[in-house]
């Protein structure tokens, strides 16, 4: 069976009360290993992240390590809340690089009526500098990101048509057609309400590796994994019944939102995938699994 293994039982990012962006929380970041380097691109807010707490917003901040554990990160935000779309913020990013250019899916939280939020591209060079390519589909949405490489000459792309994980494909970013469901939730079981992805799909030799989040109807949110056949990824190989991480640490049980576990990245160095998760939509872990384990 598989089960991440945490590499600490303390958070590897905190809030930072002398930083108004991001003061109160930071959760749900993109993560990549590229350069010889461990990048996070995380997001974070300047109250509590949830409608009770009041009109928080969200914005990108940037952090770097070199062991995955340990990180420097910037005093200002790398993007923050511009555009008509992300009055409210940038949420939940998800990031992959295709050839030499970083690819960002984000949920752009406009709050200007209801269900205004969509998912957004942007794309950089170097992850600092992001240039913004607006709403991939314009209708509510969210959790969403590219594979990392083109399938059959196409962009593929997971998103969370709710409460169901779909897939779609384009060959210009811009129009996208196919879609369908591929993973639901399954009554009466850990994964009772709703499902999402996680961070991108990872490519092994037996079919795409998806972690994906999801919620039972007590709204405790976990972490499970599915195979993805590599020619057509809209078929699912194998999916485990059981969870690969659940809440069980204190800062993981209790925060802004208890109970949660929710991961945007995940960073492949040599053979150990590091996935990074928001713990409590509070604070940000991180746990690992050797590639060699993923056995259905």
């Amino acid at each position: 069976m598989i089960k991440l293994k945490r590499l600490s039982d303390k958070p590897v990012l905190m809030p930072k009360a002398e930083n108004e962006w991001e003061r109160a929380a930071i959760f749900n970041t993109a993560a990549i290993y590229d350069n010889g380097l461990f990048h996070l691109i995380y997001r974070a807010t300047d109250i509590g992240p949830h409608a009770k707490y009041g009109k928080y917003t969200s914005r990108l901040g940037y952090a770097v390590s070199k062991d995955g554990i340990n990180f420097m990160r910037l005093d200002k935000p790398v993007m923050s809340n511009e555009t008509e779309q992300e009055l409210r913020g940038l949420e939940d990013p998800r990031i992959v690089k295709i050839d030499s250019i970083y690819y960002m899916m984000y949920t752009g939280f406009g709050d200007r009526f209801h269900d205004d939020y969509r998912i957004c591209l942007a794309i950089s060079k170097n992850l600092i500098d992001w240039e913004r390519k607006g709403v991939v589909l314009d209708e509510p949405n969210k959790d969403a990101s590219l594979f990392p490489e083109k399938i059959n000459g196409k962009y593929v792309m997971l998103h969370r048509r709710y409460p169901d994980i779909w897939i779609a494909f384009s060959e210009d970013l811009k129009n996208w057609y196919d879609h369908k469901p591929i993973i639901k939730p399954i009554p009466g079981t850990w994964e009772s309400a709703r499902v999402g992805i996680g961070g991108p799909p990872i490519r092994t030799k037996d079919g795409w590796f998806l972690i994906y989040h999801a919620a039972d109807d007590n709204n405790v949110y976990r972490l499970g994994a599915v195979l993805l056949d590599l020619e057509d990824p809209s078929k699912i190989i194998a999916r485990q019944k059981e969870p690969i991480l659940e809440p069980e640490l204190q800062w993981e049980k209790e925060g802004y939102i208890p109970n949660v576990v929710f991961s945007c990245g995940n960073a492949v160095k040599d053979d150990t995938i590091y996935v990074y998760y928001g713990g409590a939509d509070t604070v940000i872990g991180v746990a690992i699994l050797e590639m060699k384990d993923i056995k259905f």
